[in-house]
């Protein structure tokens, strides 16, 4: 695996292995790596010739400076743990390296879709997350790109990031892991308690209700059901039936797009997201 932090190296490196017909797979993260990145990397790894990690701590998709400055940053371990893996690891020896000296964010028209959800908590996050997506899918140029399909409202505003920015670079949604108990795998998951922690398995069961009796409720019925399950272990901010495809609400199960179900809450301060679609 080589480091890299130079821009223009790496696209100088990649040029030459396009140049040798060698297909790359790219994973941009934040880092703070778990076995859920790990199994994108594999999954990259699998299907594609060369792959490209990136790690960056994108300042403009974070709502609070402490959220950025409380960050974890964690090279020596999330370097040692993809180091078989990856061939070469993107680090970018500072913000202008990404955005230039002077920081001029665009504007996506998305549909609305950005608003939606995460976004409506969350707001602007979308837009950053896009701009610096935008910048590193257009410096790696890859054949496909991977995203954990835990942030799934993130993985449609990629898919249609690509179009809008005219890129061929296939966006690959990989499946949630979870631990034992079914909690979506998150590096927000080392600041909780063990009883927390186990606690917070009660989203991914409540999920699971609803795939598994939705036929026997409307989707009120079973939203206030399954959101009754998870208050009192959880403060909940939202869990929502939506379109998988458009996001947007529906009012039966006959849904041509399939369903997307969405939740967002905290325990002991920690804020923890989780989805099933079917």
């Amino acid at each position: 695996m080589e480091l890299i932090q130079k821009s223009k190296e790496l696209k100088s490196l990649l040029k030459q292995k396009k140049e040798e017909n060698k297909t790359i797979g790219f994973v941009p993260t934040m880092g703070a790596l778990h076995s859920g990145h790990v199994s994108l990397i594999e999954r990259a790894r699998k299907e594609c010739d060369i792959v490209v990690c990136s790690i960056f701590v994108n300042p403009t998709q974070f709502n609070e400076k402490n959220d950025l400055d409380n960050y974890p940053r964690t090279l020596e371990a999330d370097s040692i743990l993809i180091e078989s893996l990856v061939d070469f690891l993107f680090v970018p020896h500072s913000v202008e390296e990404i955005y230039g000296a002077n920081m001029i964010l665009k504007e996506f028209d998305f549909g609305g879709i950005e608003n939606e959800l995460e976004g409506k908590f969350r707001p602007g996050h979308f837009q950053g997350m896009a701009n610096v997506v935008s910048i590193l899918l257009n410096l790696v140029q890859s054949d496909k790109a991977y995203f954990g399909l835990k942030d799934y409202q993130q993985f449609k505003i990629v898919e249609k990031l690509t179009k809008l920015i005219n890129l061929d670079t296939k966006i690959v949604g990989c499946p949630i892991v979870r631990e034992s108990n079914g909690l979506a795998r998150s590096s927000r998951n080392e600041r909780l308690s063990q009883q927390a922690r186990e606690a917070a398995a009660v989203i991914h069961f409540s999920l699971s209700y609803i795939h598994l009796f939705h036929s026997y409720f409307t989707i009120d019925e079973i939203q206030k059901k399954a959101t009754q399950m998870i208050q009192g272990i959880l403060e909940v901010e939202y869990l929502e039936i939506r379109d998988a495809e458009t996001l947007g609400k529906i009012t039966d199960w006959n849904n041509e797009n399939g369903v997307f179900v969405s939740f967002a809450g905290t325990i002991e301060g920690v804020r923890l997201i989780d989805n099933i679609c079917f």
